[in-house]
């Protein structure tokens, strides 16, 4: 490990697969989707989608949290605490003050804002709670973690949309390049699995209808796709310089060797039609990281299952990579967790790394015709993976790219 090199060393996970990394790990590699029908949306539209099972999360937290913050803060909380146990660290004992925190969440709490709708509808002004404001900030998810560990360090919310999560590592790694904190804490965390969520994202066409078949609903690539499933999750890295990491002590799981962010600046929910802020995000990274096209082995793509992105990002991959290499989808498994998903697929490729393999896309019967990827389907894929791509794209125009290698 070179002592100028960002290396991962710890990794949490919560999402509808289960709580922890392994959990998450198994089903991807079951390639077995999560999505089910959900007694909260009864009645609407959309009735399904992705949701952490409750008594799993109840038990990693104390009552306290579970009254005073917001779903997403339970989940960046509890996905945090595990990273900081995988990567070797006792928060009691380390120098809070050179550890930050900066974690994407793609937008204020909808929990929160259903519950004040009602009282406000019912007129009962005194029954809003007074932590209504804190508990529905998207920074407070980042501001949580820190308090809850002791992280004194810089402190950021990230919000590129379904980018956040991505982005939030990228920031993460420029924290500790600029010699801000000696350990960064990144990632990202949603839940808007919701009526309100629900009911936007329908409106916007974005969502599956698939009702009579919601562990069929996430297809991404396929020719039958009708748009994606919502679902929540967080999931958690612990950056460091491989220099401090190597200083401990501790093996690094990945290296994070580069990032790219960019902006299509072209509409806000539309991708630009040839990709082009995707592709420079992309190139980005590759350059940051050193590397050719010809040396990635494996992209984790954004692919959130909806006719025109993953049309769109196949060409993508196309231009970047002519050839592009293996393709996975993990949204077609555990969902879209929106401002979550580019942390958890970020999670995702230091798995893969891990393992040496690629778990399957769930769902892809019949490719639509013209997008001409090696998609893995049906089965994990046991190969020689030394650097991964991953990509997330948000509403907005933002992009965002991670690359990571073998340590």
């Amino acid at each position: 490990m070179r002592a100028s090199r960002t290396v991962v060393t710890g990794i949490g996970l919560v999402t509808p697969a289960g709580v922890g990394a392994d959990a998450t790990w198994q089903r991807l590699c079951e390639g077995t989707p999560t999505a089910a029908t959900d007694p909260r949306l009864a009645g609407l539209p959309v009735d399904f989608g992705c949701r952490v099972r409750d008594e799993e999360l109840a038990a990693s937290l104390g009552r306290g949290l579970r009254w005073r913050t917001d779903r997403f803060i339970h989940l960046a909380l509890v996905a945090a605490r595990e990273a900081v146990r995988d990567a070797g660290l006792r928060p009691q004992e380390w120098d809070g003050d050179r550890v930050g925190v900066v974690i994407g969440v793609g937008s204020s709490s909808r929990e929160t804002d259903q519950r004040f709708m009602q009282c406000l509808e019912a007129g009962a002004y005194q029954k809003i709670s007074p932590t209504t404001v804190p508990r529905a900030l998207p920074n407070m998810a980042a501001g949580e973690v820190a308090a809850d560990l002791g992280a004194k360090g810089p402190g950021l919310g990230v919000s590129t949309a379904c980018a956040s999560g991505a982005t939030a590592i990228g920031v993460g790694r420029q924290l500790l390049a600029g010699g801000l904190c000696d350990i960064a804490l990144v990632g990202g965390a949603e839940s808007a699995c919701g009526p309100l969520s629900a009911m936007g994202f329908w409106r916007l066409g974005a969502l599956s209808t698939r009702c009579h078949d919601p562990k069929g609903a996430s297809r991404p690539f396929d020719a039958e796709r009708d748009g994606f499933v919502l679902a929540e999750g967080a999931a958690v890295l612990v950056l460091e310089r491989a220099d401090h990491a190597r200083a401990r002590g501790v093996r690094a799981k990945a290296v994070l060797s580069g990032f790219g962010a960019t902006s299509d600046a072209h509409h806000p929910t539309t991708p630009h039609p040839e990709g082009e802020g995707a592709v420079r995000a992309v190139r980005q990274a590759l350059a940051q990281a050193e590397l050719t096209p010809g040396d990635i082995h494996h992209v984790n793509a954004h692919a959130t299952s909806t006719p025109l992105n993953d049309r769109t990002e196949a060409a993508v991959l196309h231009r970047v990579f002519r050839r592009p290499p293996p393709v996975t989808a993990t949204k077609s498994i555990l969902g879209h967790s929106l401002g979550a998903a580019g942390a958890v697929e970020a999670v995702v490729c230091v798995l893969s790394l891990h393992h040496q393999t690629i778990h399957p896309t769930a769902n892809l019967d019949a490719p639509e015709p013209g997008i001409d990827l090696d998609i893995v389907t049906k089965a994990p894929r046991a190969c020689r993976i030394d650097t991964v791509v991953s990509t997330s794209f948000g509403f907005g125009g933002h992009n965002a790219a991670l690359v990571f290698q073998t340590a």
